[in-house]
């Protein structure tokens, strides 16, 4: 049986030389390697091939591993091999080798061991390059030699500046001359005792106790390094491979703080160019933004335009429908059906029979096709009665001047509440009816109707009497409830060929809101006239004046005089078309007293509206001054006092 070959560094019993040879290499060759720029070791060529890739691409130094076949030994015997471990850095300080060169250099320190025999006729070298050093290690022998050269003791002895308790691994260097290593009894010894002698069996078995307990690998827990896929058991050696991480992360952000700061967002950028064009985007976003928020803007002011407007329309709707419904233009019918609908409540009420109401409704068809009104709310005489009563009574008055003969018209169930103006307009009609000098201006003597009044002054429209009131309405006032103020009055009689005019007392001349110049004119008004030739006036007069038409906010009166008390102040008598007949008619009787005549009296207290207009007719107009007078109405313009 041949004898059992055993590894005087670990203890292993191999039974030939080729696999002794295999062993070596194996568990010592590649176990001793190191890395030259840090303190890993214990793994494989490729791995630390990796490891410096990895950890150390930016750190200057190129490692490279060559192996090539140099021949062929003996037969049964493996291919001759020549390994070389080639390490490049710049700045290296120093070079070592295997033969004992000392002042070895930490980026550059290597361990490695060589076997030679004679039948493989195996070479394994080592070369360290740097700037300017070199070593090599040539060993050739036979197969009963082990040639091994070793670092020098101050590299032996080397210690890492992190871990002061730090030994290198007897599997990271070569042994030194204070530990031979035997190889079934072949001693290697530093260079100067190269030569291999055979001990006895009892000589080498204290070395191989010896050598195996300083050779044996300790059993130490596997440590990862966090930064990379590497695994250490010890945990030193992990801790000087994670401060070069930390190195490398330094200097990476150290070249990347000197870089172009962007002074817009800090960003650091590698050269000007790249600078350039992130600034530009910042610019281009900007613009956006800006001109997105200019948009926005417009959008909001645009629906905020259109939503007042829409709120304006809806609010001017509602206000002309109102208007509308106070002027009788929202379409409730007119004369006629206002007054069907107040006889058919009468009906359903109780207080008209049916009868009655057929009766009353073919009297006023009846009435509304001749066109003249049918008298029932006239009264008549009351100029008459108002003289005999100033000439009985009104001791405290100094003079009357009163207004010619005149009726009074109330507003009846057909026109109730819209139909002022054409009851004034009827008073004043029936004024003028009873004058000499106007009755040229008339076909007939009758008062015309409601609804015929409507008609007659469509018809002045259409002669081209006040066009900007005919388009307020839309020409057409027949079948309606509008009212009519001092300008519709105005046209009326134009039409009919008298002059009139239009007084405007836009604002206050007195205190209290009062307009003592509105009485002052309407006295000289009446007074004019009725002092021509005489020397003395009497107390009360009754002129040949007809009535003033008085008109102010949402209501029209007719004046029909005027009292002048002795101690100067002025009082208007009016016939309101608001009064009933009944009280009218009472003003007839001949013991009628001065609390009677409350409701005709009207003081400047009792007139204080903002504005009052007042339409006075004043003669007949030629044929020539009518068609001025209607050319001057497409501009119709007031007297305005003051």
């Amino acid at each position: 049986m041949a004898a059992m070959l055993t590894c005087e560094i670990c203890g292993e019993d191999v039974p030939s030389e080729a696999e002794m040879r295999s062993h070596l290499l194996l568990s010592h060759l590649e176990a001793q390697v190191r890395c030259p720029l840090c303190s890993l070791a214990g793994v494989s060529y490729d791995e630390l091939q990796l490891h410096i890739n990895t950890a150390h691409a930016e750190g200057g130094a190129l490692l490279q591993w060559k192996c090539t076949s140099i021949g062929t030994g003996q037969t049964g015997a493996g291919p001759d091999l020549k390994c070389s471990l080639v390490i490049s850095n710049k700045g290296a300080r120093g070079a070592s080798s295997c033969n004992g060169a000392t002042n070895m250099d930490r980026s550059n320190r290597v361990a490695c061991a060589a076997v030679s025999d004679d039948t493989a006729n195996e070479e394994c070298s080592v070369r360290v390059a740097g700037n300017g050093a070199s070593g090599g290690l040539s060993n050739e022998g036979s197969s009963d030699r082990v040639a091994s050269e070793g670092i020098s003791d101050k590299a032996a002895d080397w210690q890492p500046g992190v871990c002061p308790g730090y030994r290198p691994s007897p599997r990271a260097v070569c042994l030194s001359h204070q530990n031979k290593t035997r190889v079934n009894g072949h001693a290697c010894t530093p260079q100067g005792d190269s030569v291999c002698t055979r001990n006895s069996g009892a000589d080498q078995e204290p070395v191989k106790t010896k050598h195996k307990r300083l050779s044996s690998p300790r059993k130490e827990k596997l440590l990862p390094c966090p930064m990379c896929s590497l695994v250490f058991s010890d945990c030193f050696i992990l801790q000087e491979h994670v401060e070069l991480h930390l190195q490398e992360k330094d200097v990476i952000e150290g070249d990347r703080a000197q870089g172009h700061k962007c002074p817009l967002c800090s960003l650091s950028c590698s050269d000007s160019s790249s600078l350039q064009l992130h600034v530009e985007l910042h610019l281009e976003a900007g613009t956006e933004s800006t001109r997105s928020d200019l948009q926005l803007a417009r959008r909001l002011q645009q629906e905020e335009d259109e939503r007042r407007k829409a709120e304006e329309a809806k609010r001017e709707a509602e206000e002309f429908k109102k208007l509308q419904k106070q002027f009788g233009l929202d379409g409730r019918g007119g004369y006629r059906r206002q007054i069907e609908r107040n006889m058919e409540k009468a009906v359903s009420r109780g207080h008209m029979v049916p009868a009655e109401f057929h009766r009353k409704r073919a009297e006023v068809m009846e009435s509304l096709a001749s066109g003249v009104d049918d008298g029932r709310t006239r009264t008549s005489g009351l100029m008459a009665a108002l003289y005999e009563y100033y000439q009985r009574e009104g001791s405290d008055t100094a003079h009357v001047w009163l207004s010619s003969e005149t009726d009074h018209y109330s507003s009846s169930d057909g026109d109730r509440g819209w139909g002022c103006g054409y009851r004034n307009f009827q008073m004043l009609l029936s004024s003028l009816h009873k004058m000499e000098v106007y009755k040229g201006c008339f076909t007939d003597g009758t008062v015309p109707s409601i609804p015929r009044v409507q008609a007659l002054l469509e018809e002045a429209w259409k002669q081209g009497v006040d066009p900007q009131g005919a388009s307020h309405f839309s020409r057409k006032l027949q079948g309606s409830s509008a009212w009519i103020g001092a300008t519709e009055i105005y046209s009326l009689f134009t039409s009919f060929g008298v002059r009139a005019r239009i007084v405007d007392f836009h604002q206050p001349t007195g205190s209290g809101n009062t307009h003592p110049r509105l009485f002052e004119w309407v006295k000289r008004y009446f007074s004019t006239s009725a002092c021509r030739g005489a020397r003395l006036p009497p107390r009360v007069m009754q002129t040949m004046q007809p009535p003033i038409y008085l008109q102010h906010q949402g209501h029209s009166r007719s004046i029909v005089g005027v009292e002048q008390r002795k101690n100067g102040s002025l009082c208007l008598l009016i016939f309101d078309p608001g009064c009933p007949p009944g009280d009218m008619r009472r003003l007839l009787a001949r013991d009628v007293t001065g609390t009677g005549l409350r409701h005709l009296r009207k003081h400047p207290g009792g007139l204080k509206h903002t504005q009052y207009q007042i339409v006075a007719v004043d003669g007949v107009l030629s044929p020539e001054e009518k068609q001025t007078r209607i050319v001057n109405s497409r501009n119709l313009r007031a007297e305005r006092v003051p």
